[in-house]
């Protein structure tokens, strides 16, 4: 069994074989140039092409590369970004059901990216060195999918209008100032909804720990945070979070330039996931 996934989990190409992974490279297009996850650019030049003044918008990986990570006899195991969040689980399933033997290809929908879609890839990885068939690692995934939680905290709110990606009511919230707002998703888990407005960071997190643990995240999860060239900033946020959730393991990321394109510079995401 091959195990598939894109960049929106913030697995690189490079990392994924390292791993025994295949990593579909998301996209990012400035000025009628495409530019492929940590292939083309870095998420640390793609921030300064923005500063400079760039509009980037995203692209889904080609249908060649999808076809190319499905071909083979093997069984595959392909972990998306959450339909809705992107097209490219639809995009994903379109290539399967061209394929000669589409059977052999599972394409799991994660309703996630980032942190969440990070650990999965780690889980299905661990599952399959026990030995677990497909069917198997699927069922036990999906326990995990269902437990999930995301939450970004936007400082550019532009992008995530951009995106597509809101709510009507989460757009209109862009126009408000001096507010930090946080954003989490919506029931059914693909698009965008308002979660609370705060006057700082600070707010902002107290808003989001007191949300986790009326959930019950515990040793069990994994918290993930995430950002767009704000280091520091996201190394204080795991602070806060430690301080709530010291025997909880706690990962820290910097977004993948596509990701980077839907939440914009400055954005920061606190994701859980069950174990």
């Amino acid at each position: 069994m091959r195990i598939v996934t894109d960049t929106a989990s913030l697995f690189s190409p490079e990392e994924g074989r390292a791993l025994g992974v295949e990593v579909v490279p998301a996209c990012a297009v400035i000025d009628g140039q495409v530019y492929r996850d940590f292939e083309d650019i870095s998420s640390e030049e793609f921030l300064q092409k923005i500063e400079e003044g760039a509009v980037p918008t995203t692209s889904q990986p080609s249908v060649g590369d999808y076809m190319d990570a499905f071909e083979g006899e093997d069984e595959v195991l392909f972990l998306s970004i959450g339909d809705g969040l992107s097209g490219g689980y639809q995009n994903a399933m379109g290539v399967k059901s061209t394929m000669e033997d589409g059977s052999n290809i599972h394409v799991v929908d994660t309703k996630t990216l980032a942190g969440p879609q990070h650990y999965l890839v780690e889980k299905a990885l661990r599952l399959r060195q026990e030995g677990k068939d497909i069917k198997t690692i699927v069922k036990e995934l999906g326990q995990s999918i269902e437990r999930s939680v995301s939450f970004v905290i936007p400082s550019d709110f532009e992008f995530l209008k951009r995106s597509g990606r809101l709510i009507p009511l989460a757009a209109k919230i862009g126009s408000m100032i001096k507010i930090v707002p946080v954003m989490t998703q919506t029931e059914d888990m693909r698009r965008i909804r308002p979660f609370v407005i705060t006057r700082s960071k600070k707010k902002a997190v107290e808003a989001i720990v007191g949300h986790l643990k009326e959930m019950g995240v515990d040793k069990d999860y994994v918290i993930s945070v995430a950002h767009a060239g704000v280091l520091d900033q996201a190394k204080a946020v795991v602070e806060q979070l430690k301080a709530n959730f010291g025997d909880t393991k706690m990962e820290l990321y910097a977004l993948s330039p596509a990701l980077i394109t839907h939440g914009g510079p400055g954005s920061i995401t606190i994701q859980a996931v069950h174990k």
